[in-house]
């Protein structure tokens, strides 16, 4: 599978020149950034770029993996190391040796097993739980995480000479938000990608306001969000919808709305005419957004209801709110089934 970081900025461009350099090297690399920005994608081009690109490629995800079994994921062990151990099973650092093993959200390793892992990485060796014989493995250890690791280890979450010996070459991918002009190349990839994949015939209209609003959304989710936001206008979900999700998820999360897309509810608007005829009566831009916000709450609450016939739990579900919530939102905006 071909993997690529799309995108002109220039964090990107220097991106991809670290790649090609690091790919020569096969010294750790330590990738940063936040959620859905993109390192598994990186991780991939690194291996694609390297001299290992016909080895394997094993990835362990260090947060999904329950503490008590990565040990045995990582290392493997011998028959009759615990009850249950019926064989022996290599672990993902045999399998990685001479390829590549990508130990994604790294800052999530137990900080007892970082001992381990410090261990595998200065001498190579390491033996498999129950064993007595050690095993030389030659991996090209790449990391990922979404964590500060300078805090964690201030905090004594992380353990210091780990981060120095994973540190060695330092990826950073930057957030979506920082880089909005790659956000129209980004939609156009993943309609094509779409389009192919699961043979949809739509194509979303993302010129006036929707562009306009994705290049001032802070995008939380990064790529992969606007993934997600992408293929959801392709299967059928309105674009006014997705406006108001996207202005409700900024409200949310302490960013001030863009003026250009704050609306007053038609009943309201008549009153807010009368108090802004003159400058002593001008309404207050506080006032005025928690008008349109609740505005936006009543009108994406009503969509909701609509789509799945007045089922309240289904509603709560597509909100992804609490059904508690729902009752109390549709009360506070007066929000009855006619």
């Amino acid at each position: 599978m071909e993997h690529t970081l799309i995108g002109k900025d220039l964090s990107i461009q220097k991106i991809r020149e670290l790649i090609q350099m690091a790919s020569d090297t096969a010294l750790n690399v330590l990738i940063t950034g936040e959620t859905g920005t993109g390192k598994d994608v990186v991780a991939h081009m690194l291996h694609q770029a390297s001299g290992r690109n016909n080895n394997n490629f094993i990835k362990v995800n260090c947060a999904a993996i329950p503490s008590t079994l990565l040990e045995s994921e990582l290392f493997g062990y011998e028959k009759g190391a615990f009850t249950g151990a019926v064989q022996f099973k290599p672990g993902k650092f045999e399998l990685a040796s001479e390829g590549v093993i990508f130990l994604d959200e790294i800052g999530d390793m137990p900080f007892i097993l970082q001992t381990k892992l410090l261990e595998v990485l200065q001498s190579g060796e390491f033996a498999r739980l129950g064993g007595t014989r050690d095993i030389k493995v030659d991996s090209w250890v790449i990391a990922a995480t979404n964590h500060d690791l300078l805090n964690d280890m201030k905090l004594g979450l992380f353990r210091e000479d780990l981060f120095y010996r994973l540190n060695i070459i330092k990826i950073e991918i930057p957030p979506l938000r920082e880089r909005a002009n790659d956000i129209p190349i980004l939609s156009k990839y993943f309609i094509r990608k779409y389009r192919q994949d699961f043979n949809l015939d739509k194509h979303p209209d993302l010129n006036g306001d929707l562009e306009d609003l994705f290049k001032l959304y802070h995008w939380p989710g990064n790529v992969r969000e606007l993934a997600s936001v992408i293929l959801r206008l392709m299967v059928g979900d309105e674009p006014e919808l997705i406006k108001s999700e996207l202005l409700n998820n900024m409200e949310t999360d302490g960013y001030t709305l863009p003026m250009e897309f704050m609306q007053i509810s038609p009943d309201k608007q008549e009153s807010v005419d009368e108090r802004s005829s003159s400058p002593e009566t001008l309404i207050p831009l506080k006032d005025l957004k928690a008008e349109a916000t609740r505005f936006i709450e009543k009108k994406t609450i009503m969509h909701a209801l609509n789509m799945t016939g007045w089922n309240k739990t289904e509603a709560a579900r597509l909100l992804k709110i609490s059904y508690k919530t729902l009752f109390y939102k549709m009360a506070n905006a007066g929000i009855e089934k006619n």
